[in-house]
């Protein structure tokens, strides 16, 4: 089905008359919100409600943690060198082919695999980024709801829940949209020009304070005008959503010439993202084809060969992955990227416990990486060291509580040692932060009765219990 941008659903809805429903998704709370404004705090509510129904229900989210560490590394270089730098930002991926970008309430912001894709250089997926946080960091959501009411906003989760409920219907969700399409757009259009003026000014200069080079903003946009006039009505989803002029355009340039000359080197992050979205694009055989074509036109390319050893690996055949990665790596610096795919090959062809020794050197090589240290503990779990999967990931768990997918592994770690009390009490963890708080307590249920184990974990369990009962109960006279 086609999808609508995100970013073009918070402006239609707050032309809707009234709200659209789903009675299988939770509307956002708003608690006491003035009519006449939002505030930052029930701004960052709304934004993590719509977001956990994105990650937790929405197909199209792509729950890659390699990808999601490079784009929320390159966004919180760029948040910090904003104007508001204290502001929380999160960012995620969802793997639709258009050329689109989105900024949520509450510093929220969304990125489809085919803007990483098209932007030709880094600093120039850095722009939209910047421009993304600029609306944020202005606040521009939240000022359009001043001006509407605190209805409005209620009226966007209604719409977007909507949508994500018609992911299998597309008759639903047409309808839902087209319902206030045109006035919607009538009445914002003017609005939206002055916050997008603001945007490019504002985001312009978090690109210069993060030391990439400026010329990417004006340089990808007029590339976007250029394709909205070659394919007419079938314009960029990027440019329906936020919409362009010369005028725009003329103004970042101008911009731009009084800026100091800067001269800013691709990072290999951004060239490895890139090869391995291409990797997963399509089907196995034309991702080969596909870069195997981009490789005999680069030949040396460190990033390509690593994008083709790991189509070659969804093709199954892990042996010539392997000799193209290991080709790969005598000339390339080291990097996460590589030896994480260096060691998915080795799991395919059953050699986990290489797989763990491949990544404990690449630990010590970059501590930092937060997908290493997932793939690590995957694999000790693959190669039977469950034990010694399940006390690292606690370790990290220590410091990073919100974390769901620590949460799985350790899990999964206890179910391979036969722990289910600690298993299914783990398990109740992933459901607590996807926001399912029935499904939670029917995990510590599953754990009470499970019958080994100790005191100590059977009252935590009993614990847990408690507080998460006394939630839902909260929750439910809420609503």
């Amino acid at each position: 089905m086609m999808r609508r941008p995100l970013a073009l659903l918070l402006s239609l809805a707050l032309a809707l008359p009234a709200p659209v429903t789903a009675q299988s998704y939770d509307l956002p709370d708003l608690g006491d919100v003035a009519a006449s404004e939002l505030s930052p705090a029930a701004e960052r509510r709304i934004g993590e409600q719509i977001i956990a129904q994105i990650r937790w229900r929405d197909a199209a989210y792509l729950d890659d943690p390699e990808v999601e560490e490079y784009v929320n590394r390159l966004g919180h270089r760029l948040a910090a060198a904003s104007n508001n730098p204290m502001q929380d930002f999160d960012f995620f991926v969802v793997r639709d082919a258009t050329l689109n970008a989105f900024a949520l309430p509450g510093g929220y912001i969304g990125v489809h695999t085919g803007l990483l894709l098209a932007a030709q250089t880094e600093s120039e997926f850095a722009s939209v980024l910047g421009h993304e946080i600029a609306h944020v960091t202005q606040r521009h959501i939240a000022q359009i709801v001043g001006k509407q009411s605190q209805s409005a906003m209620l009226m966007v989760a209604s719409l977007l829940v909507a949508v994500l409920a018609a992911r299998s219907n597309s008759d639903v969700s047409q309808a839902a949209i087209a319902a206030g399409q045109a006035g919607a757009i009538q009445s914002q259009l003017g609005y939206t020009r002055t916050f997008e003026r603001e945007a490019d000014r504002v985001g312009l200069e978090t690109l210069a304070s993060a030391g990439l080079d400026v010329r990417g903003m004006p340089s990808f946009f007029e590339r976007l005008q250029r394709t909205t006039r070659v394919y007419e009505n079938n314009a960029p989803a990027y440019l329906r959503t936020h919409p362009l002029t010369t005028e725009r355009i003329a103004d970042m340039e101008n911009r731009v010439a009084a800026m100091p000359y800067r001269q800013v080197p691709d990072s290999d992050d951004f060239r490895y993202v890139r090869a391995k979205l291409r990797a997963n694009a399509s089907q196995p055989a034309e991702a080969v084809k596909e870069l195997e074509d981009l490789l005999a036109r680069s030949p040396g390319d460190e990033a390509l060969s690593y994008g083709l050893a790991r189509a070659l690996l969804r093709a199954g055949r892990a042996d010539e992955a392997e000799r193209r990665l290991e080709a790969a790596r005598k000339g390339a610096a080291a990097s996460p990227w590589v030896e994480t795919l260096a060691a998915e090959i080795r799991i395919a062809r059953r050699d986990a416990a290489g797989a763990v020794r491949v990544l404990e050197a690449a630990r010590t090589q970059f501590p930092g990486s937060r997908s290493l240290a997932y793939a690590l503990a995957d694999a000790r779990i693959h190669a039977g060291q469950a034990r010694e999967a399940a006390t690292a990931v606690r370790r990290m768990i220590d410091t990073r509580s919100a974390d769901p997918r620590l949460w799985q592994l350790l899990s999964r770690a206890h179910a391979e040692l036969g722990e289910r009390s600690a298993q299914h009490r783990a398990q109740a963890e992933v459901y607590v932060l996807r926001g399912s708080l029935p499904a939670a307590i029917e995990q510590l249920e599953i754990a009470r009765k499970a019958g080994d184990g100790d005191f100590y974990t059977l009252s935590a369990v009993d614990a847990r219990m408690r507080e998460l009962k006394q939630r839902l109960l909260e929750e439910k006279r809420a609503r």
